[in-house]
């Protein structure tokens, strides 16, 4: 049975603690504005953009004259997954849901006869893909000393894919993210960018004339896709990010002070067993004289 200077170093112990998730709690809060806005403020544009982009590869469809970012290689032997996670834990299970959702799809690629390789975006899904993925890992970006990302983050991703791509090093690209849907709901997300894929709006193309031409438009716009892609799914991850470490902090906390609840009530009975104890001794001492 822990001592009374045990509990009460463990109850101070838990009291800091407490502290440290309330404070990490409130900071999450305020990050997640901001996250969040920025979130939902690039989600009209990127959809619009998609839909032009969807009404152009409709038009165009998988012809000769199409972009290779288009029509693709003509294979799709070779996978490549960008795996979208933090760079910081201590956010509950967001790590954990989008490694499990890229390891899904990573086993039913390779059931499939496919070669794939992975490339991480945040360093919490490189330590976990490393365990065991560790053959498969081809690169890493490193955002840590990033503070807020932006576009231009985002572009240097869709560079460098874009040159292995136009150096035939795979055929398809997939990213995994997820997806903000509120503090305590985000959704993990696996995307298609490379080939590109559209779904159709439904616009009818003939109120629109492209100059020079439908597939000079898209050979100029799908790169520009690739970017924006990339940034959406940047910016919804860091909002996602935020929500799931206010929810984790916020239960943190909770638990915290239920534990410091128990600790104190265990203290208090045993420092009551303690008092109890020597008022028997002096009781019998005096008895005995």
């Amino acid at each position: 049975m822990p001592s009374l200077k045990d509990l009460k170093i463990r109850i101070d112990s838990v009291k800091s603690t407490r502290k440290i998730t309330k404070a990490m709690q409130m900071v999450a809060a305020a990050k997640l504005r901001r996250a969040q806005e920025a979130a939902e403020a690039s989600r009209p544009y990127t959809e619009r953009f998609n839909a032009v982009l969807g009404a152009l590869t409709a038009s165009v469809g998988q012809s000769d004259s199409a972009p290779k970012l288009l029509r693709g290689t003509g294979s799709d032997k070779r996978h490549l997954l960008v795996v979208m996670t933090s760079e910081r834990g201590l956010c509950g299970g967001f790590n954990s849901t989008i490694v499990k959702l890229a390891r899904t799809h990573l086993a039913e690629l390779v059931a499939d006869g496919k070669q794939v390789q992975i490339i991480t975006v945040g360093k919490k899904g490189r330590e976990q893909l490393k365990r065991d993925q560790a053959d498969r890992l081809i690169a890493h970006v490193d955002l840590s000393e990033i503070k807020r990302v932006g576009y231009n983050n985002a572009q240097d991703i869709a560079k460098d894919l874009l040159a292995r791509f136009a150096a035939d090093e795979f055929d398809v690209c997939t990213i995994f993210y997820n997806t903000f849907q509120s503090v305590v709901s985000q959704i993990p997300t696996a995307q298609q960018i490379i080939p590109a894929s559209f779904e159709d709006s439904g616009e009818e193309n003939a109120l629109y004339d492209y100059e020079p031409s439908e597939e000079g438009v898209l050979a100029d716009l799908l790169p520009r896709g690739v970017a924006t892609q990339i940034f959406a799914a940047l910016l919804e991850n860091g909002a996602s990010e935020q929500g799931a470490r206010m929810s984790a902090m916020d239960n943190a906390t909770r638990n915290a002070g239920e534990m410091i609840d128990k600790l104190t009530i265990q203290y208090n009975r045993s420092r009551q067993a303690v008092i109890t104890n020597e008022l028997i001794e002096i009781i019998s001492g005096a008895e005995a004289l």
